[in-house]
């Protein structure tokens, strides 16, 4: 016998004669709701519950008149200032957007969880010099900082004080290498390209080494300078005159919103002892009880800014509304057998000076003109080299000797 398959649905199934529908109550649904408050006392608890927020409203404070703000992105970038030929590490900063809650219209208190939260940034080279107290200032004012470095010259002892720290965060990578993190960091041109894609604001540290070997004395940001495109010192050189090309390429055919800095001569704690720079080799030279090592007739001149002057002018000049490019550096103009005699009254007064052949394409004198930036930032450097230096020194000091472990021993054992 054949398979037979036989649809059992709802039409399917015969309807009684002796089946009718209950006649519909419309009172049961007001019944019921009341039946459900009357139980247990329930609406008891619920008139408790409406007294007690009355008295909450009527008691909270009035509310608040002010504004909200608007944080634009920002993308910063910089090499280390350096007068040295060898290639430095870079910097970057990420600004997020976000809102900044300050106070606004209310009926009531801020709630904990709606408190203004800092930017998220991104410091590549973070672990280095300059960007070690760049990162110091970004903790301090509430940011939360993913610092990115490579420890080719930066030191992991410049950012350790932050560890624990829930707002920080230190990543060992190479920026040559693509780095996933919310964007993707491939050096300056990819930095422009992400500024121009989530239209965010570029900051370009750039360097007084764009005016080479200059015929104008002091230098204003006006001056093209005079460059050797094929010197030993080209490579850094016109590879930050091409940064700023770049950085006014994409501001002027993309729209993107930019900002230029010229970074001369810096230094203070935490610089590398052996980098080349001459404010190092001088200091480690006299600490080390070696001779003071000055190339030339030691007459050509530099201008010597601290750490902390360079860091507050490139916030101001970050989260400021003029393009540049501004020169950052302190116009206090120094020989270099000038500062070989600063740094033995600091140090040694015994310390001997030994002079070498000078090296090819040297700038004879670099000193900024920084009027641009003392009437649009309201920035000029505070800090003079006979105060820097010291601090300068006692950090070379502990690291090249340790006085610091010893100390700390000395204090435990006591």
């Amino acid at each position: 016998m054949a398979s037979e398959l036989i649809y059992r649905g709802p039409e399917s199934q015969p309807i009684p004669d002796s089946y009718h529908p209950k006649p519909h109550k419309p009172w049961l649904s007001v019944i019921r709701p009341i039946r459900y408050l009357l139980r247990e006392q329930r609406i008891v608890f619920l008139l408790a519950g409406i007294a007690i927020a009355s008295i909450i409203f009527a008691f909270s404070p009035s509310s608040r008149s002010g504004e909200l703000r608007y944080t634009n992105n920002a993308i910063y970038d910089s090499n280390l200032p350096t007068e040295s030929t060898q290639s430095s590490v870079a910097h970057r900063m990420v600004y997020q957007n976000r809102v900044g809650l300050g106070s606004f219209n209310s009926g009531g208190k801020i709630p904990l969880g709606l408190k203004p939260k800092g930017l998220r940034i991104v410091v590549t080279g973070g672990a280095g010099f300059v960007g070690s107290h760049l990162v110091d200032r970004l903790i301090a004012r509430g940011d939360s900082v993913i610092v990115v470095d490579n420890f080719f010259t930066g030191r992991k002892e410049n950012v350790m004080h932050h560890f624990g720290n829930s707002r920080f965060e230190l990543i060992r990578h190479d920026v040559v290498e693509p780095l996933l993190l919310e964007t993707n960091v491939v050096g300056t041109l990819n930095m422009l390209g992400l500024a121009k894609r989530v239209g965010a604001r570029f900051l370009l540290t750039s360097t007084s080494e764009v005016y080479g070997d200059p015929l104008e004395h002091p230098q204003k940001e006006t001056y093209w300078g005079n460059v050797n495109p094929i010197g030993v010192r080209s490579c850094y050189d016109e590879g930050k005159r091409t940064a700023e090309t770049l950085t006014m390429d994409y501001h002027r055919g993309a729209g993107v919103e930019v900002r230029i800095a010229r970074i001369f001569n810096t230094y203070g704690p935490r610089m590398c002892i052996d980098d080349g720079r001459v404010v190092s080799n001088f200091v480690a030279q006299a600490l080390r009880k070696e001779p003071l090592t000055v190339y030339g007739d030691g007459k050509q001149t530099r201008s010597f800014q601290f750490v902390s002057d360079l860091v507050e002018g490139l916030m101001r000049l970050m989260e400021g509304e003029h393009v540049g490019p501004f020169n950052l550096g302190n116009p206090g103009e120094f020989t270099m057998l000038e500062l070989a005699k600063v740094v033995q009254e600091t140090i040694d007064p015994n310390a001997q000076i030994e002079h070498r052949p000078n090296t090819e394409d040297d700038p004879h004198k670099r000193k900024p003109d920084i009027s641009r930036a003392k009437e649009l930032l309201g920035w000029e450097p505070k800090v003079a080299l006979r105060k820097g230096l010291p601090m300068m020194v006692q950090d070379f000091r502990q690291r090249i000797f340790g006085d610091q472990k010893e100390d700390s021993s000395k204090v435990s054992t006591a």
